[in-house]
């Protein structure tokens, strides 16, 4: 061996490559990419996805082979690049922050199509989810359900709380569904309609029932055929007897209001035949309570024995008094004495307008509108 020279070894167990043995010259100018390509009698791109290393540690392509850090018969190994994940300067995806908070953001719950949930609004029972069959009933805000549902609920007290206002049977409106003909339980489609225009019961028309006799039609039928009476059954109804089934927003709060006015009417009612039943409370022919309105005591020139009191029937009457000179009573008949009759009529009506008109120039008269 030329004392000027020495041996390094190198290999590849990545390339197959076997341990070969490089003789160099002190004289010599190469580099560890010189020795790559003379390797590989391939393109630069390819040979430079390969670098050398010396004891576990990368060197640099443009390491001259005439260094002191080569020793002789040191051993060198060719290993090839790892792009994207070697820490070789690639991107990894972990620079993005957001690829690692997606790892834990939550799961956006997937979108429900318009029109499974249009109609499993109104094929499906509103409580149990089940498909609507016979017999069927509505509440005061047009939700549909199965009767036998309903009152299974009902009895059990599993009703939730969106439909607290269904207390018993009286909450309920029973409905009379037009059956499509020919159609099957088993058929997943509509199976109601309309039983005056044909519109299917799906959503896609406005439908309405008869609080007086139950039957469901279309609003298209309605307004094409105008009438106070039912279409089906030609039973008359007012215009609030309407609820407007599966209705939106804006309608559904219209009900509830008429619900709510409703409900309270009831016990107001309830409380006055209350009171009337026990004699605590005075009522007209019409049934209007005169408490309040009833003049008594000494200050009116009343005699309190005089006063009507409510008689078995709800009536009132005056003692010795026939009834239709009791409905003509005027207060003047119970003037004090020695009492004008028009000044203490006076008391419970409005005055009497002047004859007198005041005029532009007669407001500077004092004397004028005396």
């Amino acid at each position: 061996m030329n004392p000027k020279s020495h041996q390094i070894l190198f290999h590849s167990p990545e390339l197959r490559i076997p341990l070969q043995s490089v003789t160099l010259s002190f004289v010599s100018d190469r580099t560890l990419s010189h020795l790559k390509h003379s390797l590989f009698n391939v393109s630069p791109q390819f040979v430079s996805s390969f670098y050398f290393t010396l004891n576990g540690k990368p060197l640099l392509d443009e390491t001259p082979l005439l260094t002191t850090q080569f020793a002789p018969f040191s051993t060198l190994l060719l290993r090839s690049r790892l792009f994207g994940g070697g820490g070789d300067g690639g991107a990894t995806g972990a620079e993005s922050r957001d690829c690692y908070l997606n790892m834990y953001a939550e799961k956006k719950p997937d979108k429900v199509d318009p029109n499974e949930q249009r109609l499993s609004k109104w094929l499906n029972c509103a409580l149990s989810n089940e498909p609507l069959r016979e017999p069927c009933v509505i509440d005061n805000l047009g939700n549909i359900f199965n009767k036998v549902a309903l009152v299974e609920a009902l009895i059990g007290k599993k009703l939730p709380k969106e439909f607290g206002h269904i207390k018993g049977l009286k909450d309920m409106i029973n409905v009379k569904l037009d059956l499509i003909p020919g159609v099957d339980d088993g058929i997943s489609g509509a199976k109601f309609q309309c039983p005056i225009a044909g519109l299917e019961f799906n959503g896609k028309y406005r439908f309405f029932a008869l609080r007086n006799c139950g039957h469901v039609l279309s609003a298209k039928a309605s307004k094409e055929v105008k009438s106070s009476c039912c279409l089906v059954c030609h039973k008359e109804f007012e215009e609030l007897d309407k609820i407007v089934i599966n209705g939106n927003d804006e309608e559904v709060v219209v009900l509830r209001e008429r619900m709510s006015k409703t409900t309270k009417e009831k016990k107001k009612k309830k409380m006055m035949i209350k009171k009337v039943k026990n004699g605590n409370v005075d009522v007209d022919d019409d049934g209007v309570s005169l408490e309040g309105k009833r003049l008594s005591g000494t200050k009116h020139g009343v005699d309190d024995k005089a006063v009507a009191k409510v008689e078995g029937n709800g009536r009132v009457g005056l003692k010795g008094v026939s009834d239709v000179a009791a409905k003509r009573f005027k207060a003047t008949d119970i003037a004090p004495a020695n009492a004008t009759k028009d000044v203490y009529a006076s008391i419970f009506t409005s005055s009497r307008k002047s004859d007198f008109k005041e005029t532009y120039s007669c407001r500077s008269l004092p004397l004028g509108r005396n």
